[in-house]
């Protein structure tokens, strides 16, 4: 977080704020500060809404992926898509490397990609489902833990409750 947003903030406590803005430049700003009394109680929630706005300004951009399906190879598209252009095998790879041989990362990273079509393989192949159960869950949110730190808490559960909605 930067400094000059705690600084700033700071600056903004009640007993404080007359000092720093007169009369004048409270009336020119009257509009936006019932606007951002509808939403905010006190300067406080204000203020921490300002501090996690500047948090999610200083993490890392997002990858964006331009694609183009114009010649009908839908399943290359799809599984571009599904692999999220490589990312996913290479945070499995950063997780795992130490930990598991390359067919065991390349089983992972299938069963993310396709997890319905390698679920239903891999119930009729292993023969102790409920331990594979156990180890595959234990590494999954492993990754999705990897993924996810790049990300404010909030964005994640708004994702994560999105993402559960569909499969109900």
């Amino acid at each position: 977080m930067r400094c000059d947003t705690l600084i700033s903030v700071k600056v903004f406590s009640e007993a404080d704020l007359m000092k720093h803005y007169d009369e004048k430049q409270m009336q020119e700003n009257i509009l936006y500060l019932e606007a951002l009394s509808e939403q905010y109680p006190n300067i406080q929630s204000a203020a921490a809404e300002m501090i996690n706005l500047h948090a999610i300004l200083d993490l890392p951009k997002g990858t964006e992926h331009f694609l183009s399906d114009i010649h009908g190879e839908h399943e290359a598209f799809r599984h571009i898509l599904n692999n999220a252009s490589g990312s996913i095998r290479e945070k499995i790879d950063d997780l795992f490397s130490n930990t598991l041989t390359s067919e065991q990362r390349a089983e992972l990273a299938t069963l993310i990609y396709y997890p319905k079509e390698k679920l239903s393989v891999y119930k009729s192949e292993i023969t102790d489902i409920e331990e594979w159960y156990r180890l595959t869950l234990i590494r999954l949110l492993a990754i999705c833990r990897h993924i996810s730190s790049k990300y404010t808490r909030s964005k994640v559960r708004k994702t994560t409750a999105k993402a559960l909605c569909l499969y109900h």
